[in-house]
This record gives C-alpha cells, sequence and structure tokens, in this order.
C-alpha cells in the first residue's frame, strides 16, 4: 500500500480534529464542521482535504462559489487523495454534471478501490448514463465487499438486466435466494423481488418454470401481492397456449375487475380470438361470449362496449341501441368519447346519427323511447313525453357532439343552441359550445362561451382552466391570467410562475402558442424553453430512484421507470414545444428583420406593466423572507442542489437575439430523430434545420425518412424543391462519399431528368382537390423565383369549391400572402371572411381588438373558491 503523502499527514491533534470534520458533516453539524476545518487549516493551510471538506460544507451552506473554488484548490493540492476527488464529484453532482462527476468518482477509486460510498455513488451514475457495462462491474465489486447485503444483490441482478443478459439476472437471483433463512410471511421487499424474478423467467421464454415459481412463492405467502399473482399467472398460461385453465385465470380476473379491457382480451385470446383483429369466422363466437359475460355482469359496460366494436350490421345496431339509449337515460356526459373510435367504421357512425336522430324525432314528438318503433318526425305531438327531459337533453347533447366530429358544425350549433334553450346552467353545453365556435374559426366567443360555463360553478377547476385555456386561444393573455390566478398560490410572483414551478405543460404550450400568434416570437421561444426545462427536471429526478428502488425492492416498476426515461424525450409536449421553437428560429435566421418586428411587437401594455411590477415585488418579498430565514437559522443545510439562478432574460430577448438560433434549434431537435422516427413534422424540421447548418447527409436522410412516411405530403414537395435548389447553388459540389450519397439520394427523391416547374406542375395535377397541396405548389412556384402575380394566382385556386379549403388552411395562405407583401393579401382576407361565415379570425385588425374587448369584461370575480 502506498504511503501518505507528507503534506496530506497530519499531526495526532490535527488528526483527529479531521475525524471530527467529518462526523459533523455527516451529521449535517455545518457551523460546528466549518469551526474545525478553520482550525487545521489556520496550522495547515494546504491541507488538500480539509480545503475541500470545508468547501463542501460551504456549498451545502448556499456559499457555492466560495466553496467550489476551495475544492478545487484542495484537488490541485492532492491529487492522490480519494476524499478530495470524492468531494469534487459530489460537487459536480450536485450541479447535475453527471459525466464529470463519474470522472472525479473514477479517479476517486484509483486510490480508495473499496470505498463503499463513492462505489454506490458511481453506480447510480453509470445507471442515469445507462453506462452498463462499467455499471455490471461496479456492482459486482459492491457484492464482493459486503455479500450479505440484499441490496447488493439486487443491484447487480438489475444491472445484468439493463445490460440485457437475463440469463446472469437468473443465476444471480436463484445464488441469492440459496442464502435466504427463515423469511417471514407478507415481507413485501421480498414479495417484490420473487414477482421479478417470475417476471425475468417469463422474458427468458422458461414459462413452466416461472409459473412453478409463482405458484409455490403464492401458496407460501411469500408473494403478498394477489392481484399481481392473479394476472402474471393468466399472462404466462396464455403464452402457453389456450386451455381451459387458461380461460379460467382469465374469467377469475374479470370477476375481480369486471371493467378491465385488457381482461376480456386475454379470455378472448385463450380462445383463440383477437380482438384487436376480428374476423368473419370468429366474430360470432367472441360476440357470444361477450354477450354471456354482460349476462353474468349486469353492472358492467365493458362487455358492451367491447361487443360493439365486435359486432356488425343488425347485431351492432340492436347493441348500440340499448347502449346508447342506456347512456342518454343515465345522463353519462362521456358517452360519445365512449364511442367515438366506433367512428372509424362508416356503416357504424351512419347507424348511431340515425339512430340517435330518431331518438330526438321520438321525443319532441312525445314517444317513449322503450317503444322499439320510432314513430314518424311529421305525426302530431302527444300532450305529454313519455320520457325525463333531461334524456332530450342528453340526446341533444349527444347529436351536437356528433355532428361536430362530422365537421357539420352549423347543424351542431343549432343543436346546442336548442339544448341551451332546454337547460341553460349546465355547464357541458357551455363548454361544447366553445368548442364548436372554436372550430368554426371564432375564439373570441368560443372563450365568453367557456368562461359562462365557469361562471356557473366557480369552484371547479376543471372549468377554471377550460377557461384559460380558451381565453389564451382567443388572445386574451392577461384575462387568463387572471382567471389561473384563482387557484394559484396567493403568494407566488404571478400565476404564470407558480404554474411553470408545477410544470403545467398544458399551461405552457398554450401560451408559448397565443404568444406566437401574436407575433410575440421572443416570449414565445420563452416559454418553449421552459418546456423544455421541464423536461430536463424530469430526466434529472429519476437519479433519486437508482438507489431508492434497490433499498425498497420495487423491482418491476423500476424497470418501467427506466425504459420510459429512455422515451422520455418522445413525449407530445416536448415534441410539439421542440418544432414550435424551431421553426421561430428557422425563420429568424431567413430573415432577421424577423426578431426587431417581434421585439417592437412585444411592447407591454398597461395590465402586463402592472402584472410584472407585482410580480417583481412578490418576488422580492420572496427573496427577503427567504434571507430572514437564512439569518435566524442557525445551522441549516441548504443542500448540495444548485439553487435557481436569477432569470436574466425573463421575457425571451436573448433568445431571439441569439447569434447562433441554428445550433439552438438543433438542441431542441436532437433528442427526436432517434425517438420519433413516424412523426412525418419532426422530420421536417430536422431538415429544416440542418440544411441552414450545411449538414447536407442529415437533410436528405431526414428528407428519405419523411418520404417513408408520406411521400405525397405537401410540406414534403416544398422541401424537395427547396434542397434541389439549395444544392444546386453550392459554389462547388461536394466531394467523397458524402457527396455520391447525397447526390444519389437526392436524385431518388426528385427524379434528375424532371425540372423542378414540371415537377411541380405534376403535383398541383395529381392534387387538385386539396387545399393544402396547391398552397405548396403555389409556394413552389415563389421559391422557384416565378412573378408574384403568377404565385397569387395559383394561391387564390384554393378559394375553388373542389379544393376543400380548411380554416388552419386558409390562415397560412393569408400569413404567407402578408409575408411576402402580396398586394392581394387583403382581397383574400376578405375573401375568407366571407365563406368562414361564423369565424372571426378573419377580422381586420381593428374588428378584431374590438372582439377581443367585448369578449374580456373585467367583471369583478365574486367566486368563492375552496
Amino acid at each position: 500500500m502506498a504511503s501518505t503523502p507528507s503534506k496530506r499527514a497530519l499531526p495526532s491533534k490535527e488528526s483527529s480534529l479531521f475525524k471530527e470534520l467529518l462526523t459533523f458533516y455527516e451529521t449535517r453539524q455545518l457551523k460546528k464542521g466549518q469551526k474545525t476545518a478553520d482550525q487545521i487549516l489556520k496550522k495547515f493551510p494546504e491541507h488538500g482535504e480539509t480545503l475541500c471538506m470545508k468547501g463542501l460544507i460551504l456549498t451545502h451552506m448556499g456559499k457555492r462559489d466560495e466553496g467550489r473554488e476551495l475544492v478545487k484548490k484542495g484537488v490541485r493540492l492532492d491529487l492522490t487523495s480519494h476524499i478530495v476527488w470524492h468531494v469534487f464529484g459530489l460537487i459536480q453532482k450536485g450541479e447535475k454534471n453527471y459525466e464529470e462527476a463519474l470522472k472525479s468518482y473514477t479517479q476517486a477509486l484509483r486510490f480508495d478501490k473499496e470505498n463503499m460510498n463513492i462505489l454506490r455513488d458511481a453506480a447510480h451514475l453509470q445507471t442515469q448514463l445507462r453506462l452498463y457495462d462499467g455499471l455490471v462491474e461496479t456492482r459486482h465489486l459492491l457484492l464482493k465487499l459486503r455479500p450479505n447485503l440484499r441490496q447488493n444483490w439486487i443491484g447487480l441482478a438489475i444491472a445484468y438486466h439493463l445490460n440485457g443478459n437475463l440469463t446472469e439476472v437468473k443465476r444471480v437471483l436463484e445464488q441469492y435466494e440459496r442464502t435466504l433463512k427463515n423469511v417471514p410471511d407478507y415481507d413485501v421487499e421480498q414479495s417484490e423481488l420473487m414477482l421479478y424474478h417470475v417476471r425475468v423467467l417469463e422474458d427468458l421464454g422458461e414459462l413452466s418454470e416461472a409459473l412453478s415459481l409463482l405458484d409455490v412463492n403464492a401458496k407460501s405467502r411469500v408473494i403478498v401481492d394477489r392481484v399481481a399473482i392473479m394476472e402474471t399467472r393468466a399472462r404466462i398460461l396464455s403464452k402457453q397456449g389456450p386451455t381451459e385453465e387458461t380461460e379460467q385465470s382469465w374469467r377469475a380476473l374479470i370477476q375481480h375487475n369486471p371493467d378491465c379491457p385488457d381482461y376480456y382480451k386475454g379470455l378472448l385470446a385463450s380462445k383463440g380470438i383477437d380482438l384487436d383483429n376480428i374476423t368473419d369466422s370468429n366474430r360470432a363466437e367472441a360476440l357470444q361470449i361477450l354477450r354471456d359475460l354482460s349476462t353474468q355482469l349486469p353492472r358492467a359496460d365493458t362487455p358492451r362496449r367491447l361487443a360493439l366494436d365486435v359486432s356488425i350490421g343488425d347485431e351492432f345496431q340492436e347493441l348500440v341501441r340499448d347502449y346508447l339509449l342506456r347512456g342518454l337515460k343515465k345522463g353519462i356526459p362521456s358517452l360519445f368519447v365512449d364511442v367515438k373510435t366506433l367512428y372509424k367504421d362508416t356503416p357504424k357512425w351512419m347507424t348511431i346519427e340515425e339512430l340517435v336522430e330518431g331518438f330526438r324525432e321520438t321525443q319532441e314528438n312525445g314517444g317513449s323511447l322503450d317503444d322499439p318503433s320510432i314513430p314518424s318526425a311529421h305525426s302530431s305531438p302527444p300532450s305529454t313525453s313519455h320520457e325525463a327531459p333531461t334524456t332530450y337533453l342528453w340526446t341533444l347533447y349527444f347529436l351536437a357532439q356528433h355532428h361536430s366530429s362530422r365537421d357539420n358544425h352549423f347543424r351542431a350549433l343549432t343543436l346546442i343552441t336548442t339544448a341551451l334553450t332546454h337547460t341553460p346552467t349546465l355547464p357541458e353545453l357551455l363548454t361544447f359550445k366553445g368548442r364548436i365556435l372554436k372550430r368554426l374559426g371564432d375564439p373570441v366567443e368560443a372563450s365568453v362561451a367557456v368562461n359562462e360555463a365557469r361562471l356557473l360553478d366557480g369552484q371547479d377547476r376543471f372549468l377554471n382552466t377550460k377557461a384559460a385555456k380558451y381565453k389564451l386561444r382567443a388572445g386574451l393573455i392577461e384575462d387568463a391570467s387572471d382567471i389561473l390566478g384563482l387557484f394559484t398560490k396567493k403568494d407566488a410572483p404571478s400565476p404564470g410562475a407558480d404554474l411553470e414551478d408545477m410544470q403545467s405543460l398544458l399551461y405552457l404550450m398554450e401560451e408559448g402558442n397565443a404568444y406566437r400568434r401574436k407575433g410575440r416570437l421572443h416570449q414565445a421561444l420563452k416559454k418553449y424553453h421552459v418546456v423544455r426545462k421541464v423536461f430536463e427536471e424530469f430526466e434529472d429526478d429519476q437519479y433519486d430512484f437508482h438507489g431508492y428502488s434497490l433499498r425498497k425492492s420495487t423491482l418491476n416498476i423500476y424497470l418501467n421507470l427506466i425504459a420510459w426515461e429512455d422515451n422520455l424525450w418522445s413525449h407530445p409536449a416536448y415534441v410539439a414545444s421542440a418544432i414550435a421553437a424551431s421553426q421561430i428560429y428557422v425563420k429568424v435566421h431567413d430573415d432577421p428583420s424577423v426578431s426587431k418586428d417581434a421585439l417592437s411587437s412585444g411592447t407591454s401594455t398597461e395590465a402586463e406593466k402592472k402584472a410584472k411590477k407585482k410580480a417583481k415585488k412578490a418576488a422580492q418579498k420572496i427573496q427577503e423572507e427567504l434571507k430572514k430565514a437564512a439569518s435566524t437559522s442557525t445551522n441549516e443545510d441548504k443542500g448540495l442542489e444548485v439553487t435557481p439562478p436569477k432569470d436574466e432574460d425573463p421575457d425571451g430577448f436573448k433568445l431571439l437575439t441569439d447569434p447562433e438560433p441554428l445550433e439552438r434549434a438543433w438542441k431542441l431537435l436532437s433528442p427526436l430523430p432517434a425517438l420519433v422516427r413516424n412523426n412525418i413534422d419532426v422530420w421536417i424540421a430536422v431538415y429544416d434545420v440542418a440544411v441552414r447548418r450545411g449538414k447536407y447527409l442529415q437533410a436528405v436522410r431526414a428528407l428519405s425518412n419523411a418520404k417513408a412516411l408520406d411521400p405525397e405530403h405537401a410540406e414534403l414537395h416544398l422541401r424537395y424543391l427547396h434542397f434541389r435548389k439549395t444544392y444546386s447553388a453550392l459554389p462547388s459540389p461536394l466531394s467523397g462519399p458524402v457527396g455520391a450519397i447525397v447526390s444519389n439520394t437526392l436524385s431518388s427523391l426528385l427524379p434528375s431528368e424532371l425540372s423542378s416547374d414540371l415537377y411541380n406542375s405534376q403535383y398541383l395535377q395529381r392534387h387538385p382537390a386539396d387545399a393544402r397541396a396547391v398552397f405548396s405548389a403555389a409556394r413552389g412556384l415563389h421559391l422557384l423565383d416565378h412573378p408574384k402575380e403568377e404565385v397569387e394566382d395559383m394561391i387564390f385556386g384554393v378559394l375553388n369549391r373542389e379544393a376543400h379549403l380548411q380554416l388552419k388552411v386558409a390562415l397560412e395562405v393569408l400569413a404567407f400572402l402578408q409575408g411576402i407583401r402580396s398586394a392581394r393579401a387583403e382581397e383574400f382576407r376578405l375573401a375568407c371572411d366571407q365563406k368562414f361565415l361564423l369565424s372571426s379570425v378573419f377580422k381586420n385588425p381593428a374588428e378584431l381588438a374590438l372582439l377581443q374587448r367585448e369578449g374580456s369584461p373585467k367583471e369583478e370575480q365574486q367566486e368563492v373558491i375552496g
């Protein structure tokens, strides 16, 4: 063993003080620890280990910068001490710099190979960084050092599992179980471990062994989770093949929980029937099983609902009639959402429409819905109705949802208006009226309708949130903030700040989109970047579970967590925010004046100035309270976690004016290509950034992936033209293998024998009735430098009746015409205003501002909350 360096060795008195210093740190007696460190440093000012420990203590006391400098100095003074490297690793881990922390721990282990604390921390970091080969080695060493700890056996098994070596997992678990003696009944941790062992055997395909192990431990009361036993047993039996025992296991689960669809699917699978792929040969059998279960379980809705998926023709009509009647009479608001998945089948939605329209007519004519013969709508109505008034109300509500889903919004609006005349105080009617108006292009009136619903029940958080969301979509950002403030912390700097702390993705996305629609791109970028920050926190939060889950033996859930974290960045909210932010950065790169326009449009209103002033005062008050608390505390541990730094760019001005917008965009998009391969919008966004960064190989690969998903996509067509033009304009062709790949791929995407103009016109000929395709072809003309008049003439083709122009496309067309400063932009706006009669989005700015003022009453908030 190497001798201790002379500069590290301390006399007896100081050596005892150093041991006390370590004890004070471990027991979090930080003030005493600081004094003890100062005593040592007074005589030995260059003792590296003491300097590091003092720096670590200062960091815990909130003096991060001073503490970090002391630690760095201590490391330089004693590069061969495991203590200084361990402390440096702790500092870096607290700053979420996991790779550097692991390097520090690796250095520490060079000088103290068997330090249990350092090894455990290193194992957690290796898991966080997904370095599974190294994790196996570290866990092996931990087990070798302390074989009597269950946690070390489990840790090694999990390490092998994460590394994909299930055979070794099985061997480790079997060796560990052979060491067990006198395991008490109802030991939850041992129960979880045995369930994990069964899972491993199942994944290895050793089904008989898995089933035997499960049964033995269930009978001996080692496994205590009865539902998990039943589910695991049924699943394993199903993998072994359909038998009577398999069927009985699924039937037992159905009796236990009659409303779980997976149990019914398992039962049918045990009969050789795949519920998701029903064929004519097994349809009758599946339907009979579900009918029998409905009879046996009269209070269960699930078998009746699944029977609707299976049945067709007259059987479907009979079953869906009973199902709908039951839901309408009970007044189930979610009935339409329940049956909406049936609408993929045209005959089924047509049957539903016919039935429910018949129910409406019957009730309006005073008939009874229990009578299978529905009276004619033209017969004279009796004096009294045989149905409860609420049944008629929910019938109208269902029909409004039905017609709106079929894009028949005018009919839906008529029905919901009739329902509101019948019962004006039902919040569901007003919220859905708001949804219809939103789909018709009138976000202002939609927000008014939803706000009326909110006022009917001031204590309902759902209605409060829905009203705020619709205010944001109407551009009434300050009003939305006032509504959200009803349920956020009163001592928070602002409602938005509290919602950011609560990681409300809905709020962040909606407000970001609202700012983007207003042209305030800096504030939109700020919200999109906060979304990324939320997901970074999700990623960091898993660190605590690497040790916790092993201690508590929550192994199956832990493995599910790791799998979820591996796909974290594919979450729809992150994907949407990354694409939206990248589009803004690309726009700024292409036209730097956009950022100037956005900043000039971002002038705060009086309401916003007051809100910011109020938020600033609240933030100052909170800081003062924190300082006061810190000064009165004699020994408070501030922890190693980095305190959130002061936000130097609260409005996003620095984000928008960043000198390298494409690099920022790529940082946001970079996790997506590996995780979200089936989203064409992702590949188009990746192309837009890559081609402007000069990454042509990456650009053509993005185009190829997008083509595999939808070769006729309108945006993709435009990117073909853009890439050919960009690549042709290069001063010299790319050389070497990269150049060959890019050229060959471009030729496969857009044949070299076709000119760009001909390719563009052929695309238009293939899609003359698709407004988005017409718009894409017109943009193609603009990209190919055709006269503006020619571009405008083609764009106005979207207004033709056969083009089926949608509201969203019309807004994009108008924005494009305004962007190229077309003299006909106003003409197009007026045409759309006439075409979309109930919309407000095509009003001129003055008219829209007036509508927003009318839809934004500053009534006194009289709701009593909670």
